[in-house]
């Protein structure tokens, strides 16, 4: 299994971090040890400053290479939310030296994944999520906000790298980003209902 993640898929997060709106998906990937499933996030003894992002979640179902757009909804059945737990002062460091962010984003844990639910259900074009810290809501996106689609992304990707069943892809985070510190709890909505709920430890 392989964690694809989109960055500055929403315009308005690309111009609250200073970076330009792009003119293709920006990729970058995560181990499959980033996962985490059902358990607390451990802050990281490397980083002061790890904010979280949270995204709408693709699992794929059916593998493909050279994807077409038009097609592209056949090869996944179910999405979730993840949290792509990021630490801001790690990739800040290491943008500032034109390294990859790797460090800063595929640490163990770094991917929170909620359970995954039939897109039948969901109307994928307009997508409510939101995010929840201590109660008060700190992110809120819509999926007609996306400058990429899901179908976008998947026919994008797939030119670069065969997709396989169980393989996830992250698809970018709405404004809103922030810090997270011990004790926090987070709790993120797909439309009205919570399906991802995590303590900062």
């Amino acid at each position: 299994m392989k964690i694809i993640c989109i960055g500055r898929n929403y315009s308005e997060h690309a111009k609250e971090l200073g970076n330009a709106i792009p003119d293709q998906p920006v990729i970058f990937m995560k181990p499959d040890t980033a996962v985490l499933k059902g358990n607390d996030f451990y802050i990281p003894e490397f980083s002061n400053d790890v904010h979280y992002e949270l995204e709408v979640v693709v699992k794929i179902s059916k593998g493909g290479k050279y994807i077409q757009k038009e097609t592209a909804n056949k090869h996944y059945e179910e999405i979730g939310l993840g949290i792509d737990f990021t630490a801001r002062d790690l990739q800040s460091d290491l943008k500032s030296k034109g390294l990859p962010w790797e460090l800063a984003k595929g640490f163990d844990g770094s991917a929170v994944v909620s359970n995954f639910f039939k897109k039948e259900n969901y109307n994928l074009e307009s997508l409510n999520f939101s995010l929840l810290k201590n109660k008060e809501k700190v992110q809120k996106g819509n999926s007609k906000d996306m400058i990429f689609s899901i179908d976008d992304i998947i026919a994008f990707v797939s030119q670069y790298f065969t997709l396989r069943v169980g393989d996830l892809i992250f698809t970018g985070t709405p404004e809103g980003v922030g810090k997270v510190s011990e004790n926090d709890v987070l709790e993120a909505y797909l439309e009205d209902e919570k399906i991802l709920d995590i303590r900062i430890m």
